[in-house]
């Protein structure tokens, strides 16, 4: 929402460029987590079993199956401002439902059930303004697990995803060529992020020692409302129609 809110012409852009970049910038972040949460993650890889496997996968395939399958339809349907601005809303309002769940559950304690509930989450995800990592702490909340381990579940099945998504959209970028200056602003894109997640872990690790999820509900409202205002004045945003009017896609499509 940044470029829009700024004025720039984002949906001029090619959208898969665009939606690469938005991927490299999870990338950084993924990058810097596995640097700073070494010692967890090396601690969950140890306690690995089947039980754990299958929770991993359940939360890994739905979002792989529908991220494959219908991104670009999502993108194209859902990608613009007021979209967006819905997405972020409705996700304020079940994070701050789910935060209401009595906090139950602890370490080690997620069954099938409950990678499947995350990896729903992760898929919905997919959805502009639907933030993976507001959906699946909403997801582990709802299934009755304390904050702290629900920011455990959250973080540890973000990765798959992520390398994921990056594996997918390296494949598309290859497949189609990248210019020398494009594949600058990527690599620009994953420093800033890695060196941004790096400097702010410390507060990361403050803000999730049992926090409520409202304050974050508080914030996805108040920035939905902040990119309505900002339309509010300006004509009709093509937001639905950036995508699909898009040259390239027609081709897809045709294809």
């Amino acid at each position: 929402m940044v470029p829009r809110l700024a004025g720039w012409d984002w949906d001029s852009l090619d959208p898969e460029l665009r939606k690469s970049f938005e991927v490299a910038l999870h990338a950084g972040a993924a990058m810097a987590l596995l640097i700073t949460r070494r010692a967890e993650i090396a601690d969950e890889v140890r306690a690995l079993n089947g039980r754990r496997a299958v929770v991993l996968t359940l939360s890994f395939l739905p979002a792989a199956f529908v991220g494959y399958r219908w991104e670009r339809t999502i993108e194209s349907k859902l990608g613009g401002p007021r979209s967006t601005a819905a997405g972020l809303i409705a996700g304020a309002v079940l994070m701050a439902l789910a935060d209401r769940a009595p906090q139950r559950r602890g370490h080690g304690e997620a069954r099938a059930l409950d990678g499947l509930a995350l990896g729903i989450g992760q898929a919905a995800a997919l959805i502009p303004g639907v933030s993976r990592n507001g959906a699946t702490l909403t997801a582990a909340r709802m299934r009755g697990f304390d904050r702290d381990q629900a920011n455990l579940l959250s973080r540890t099945v973000a990765l798959p995803v992520i390398l994921g998504a990056v594996a997918l959209k390296g494949a598309r970028l290859a497949r189609r060529g990248v210019t020398t200056d494009q594949k600058r602003w990527l690599a620009i894109g994953v420093a800033t992020s890695l060196v941004s997640t790096l400097a702010s872990n410390g507060l990361i690790r403050v803000i999730e020692r049992d926090r409520a999820l409202l304050p974050y509900s508080a914030y996805r409202i108040a920035f939905a409302l902040l990119i309505l205002a900002r339309l509010g004045g300006a004509r009709p945003a093509p937001e639905d129609r950036s995508v699909v009017e898009s040259p390239l896609m027609k081709e897809r499509e045709t294809r």
